[in-house]
């Protein structure tokens, strides 16, 4: 087993990313535009984002965003917002366990610079409310549902992320590819799959029950008598497959398709027989926002029609059940009642987390 957590390339892709977003790069996956009224306030596609004070006070605004979503996923998803709404946007990436570590530092010396956090691990999100860390508020698009809230609004669903495995086309042809979970563990490619640390974040949680339940306990043990790479990071992964390093690695559909599409990365993704793995990330205001404002802009376009679509003409699922499911490099994913898909349920990541990262543990011997 090779542990990828060293030299520049590595550190580089460790460090927490600030950056931001004012419009000014094209977002070629995004392909719909977006129908903008401001006469009375924001209104996107018909539906309002803000009221007419709101709008004035969160167009002066620059939005912090702390986040564990991909970092492709969440440069578009802050370019589509900036676009629409004119409303600058910075972010601060990491890891779940270390974002959650400085989010927590931060707020209780009182120095949270987030004004809206994203996380894909529900268990940080309920320790997030317990600190007092939430200012609870439900986007206007899904007052009406429910299932999306959590905590009585403190946090919500933001979007579902599918987990599959991709594959090098230079190395690999679409015939020749592995088609379900169990062909990883194929000696074809000892030394040559890429996975990342399976201990923490709402994928791995996922990924391993998925596994447990849908494939065989004993996929981990046997997969790390593979030799495989593991990375601290998808984005780290993702380029050792695209570099040729990997003939098969495990992913996200939507990375794929960003990669694919704006770069030309010779990687494509598989729709396995057992199915992808879906879990969520959820989102939140901050207490006290600075950027108050700003804020519930940001949540308000992320649940609605439109910046649901962003998220599903990246590759994600959309958390509302009324949007289609997303296309990536041009095919359809399949539907989220489809027997081809495995969701978990937010509350089973409580349940599960912690046997199954303890299996993964014992696999590979850390």
């Amino acid at each position: 087993m090779k542990l990828r957590t060293g030299g520049i390339a590595s550190l580089a892709a460790l460090m927490l990313t600030i950056t931001a977003c004012s419009g000014g790069t094209s977002t070629s996956v995004v392909t719909s535009e977006a129908e903008v009224n401001t006469d009375d306030g924001l209104v996107i596609n018909g539906q309002q984002i803000l009221d007419q004070k709101a709008y004035e006070a969160a167009k002066d605004q620059t939005l912090t965003i702390y986040t564990g979503y991909q970092e492709a996923n969440q440069e578009v998803l802050n370019h589509a917002f900036t676009e629409d709404t004119g409303i600058k946007v910075e972010y601060v990436r990491d890891v779940t366990n270390k974002l959650s570590e400085r989010i927590l530092s931060e707020d209780g010396a009182g120095q949270l610079g987030a004004d809206v956090i994203i996380t894909s691990d529900y268990k940080v999100a309920n320790e997030f409310d317990e600190a007092g860390v939430w200012e609870p508020f439900v986007p206007t698009a899904i007052e009406g549902m429910p299932e999306l809230q959590h905590n009585a609004g403190a946090f919500v669903t933001l979007a579902n992320v599918p987990v599959t495995f991709a594959y090098n086309t230079q190395s690999i042809t679409p015939e020749e590819a592995p088609q379900a979970w169990a062909d990883l563990l194929d000696e074809e490619y000892k030394g040559r799959i890429g996975i990342t640390q399976g201990t923490a974040g709402g994928s791995s949680i996922a990924l391993n029950r998925f596994i447990q339940e849908e494939v065989d306990p004993e996929f981990w043990t046997k997969l790390a008598e593979l030799n495989p790479s593991v990375y601290d990071s998808g984005g780290q992964r993702q380029e050792a497959l695209a570099r040729n390093e990997l003939d098969v690695a495990t992913a996200g559909t939507a990375a794929v398709n960003v990669a694919v599409t704006e770069d030309g990365a010779p990687i494509d993704y598989v729709v396995p027989e057992e199915g992808v793995v879906l879990f969520s990330f959820f989102a939140g205001k901050v207490e006290n926002a600075e950027n108050s404002e700003a804020a519930e802009a940001f949540l308000n376009y992320a649940l609605s029609e439109r910046g649901q679509s962003v998220i599903t003409q990246v590759g994600d699922y959309s958390a509302r059940s009324d949007i289609a499911p997303p296309q990536a490099l041009g095919r359809d994913l399949p539907a989220l009642d489809s027997d081809k898909v495995w969701l978990m349920p937010a509350e089973d990541e409580l349940k599960y987390a912690s046997e199954d990262a303890q299996v993964w543990r014992e696999a590979f011997g850390r």
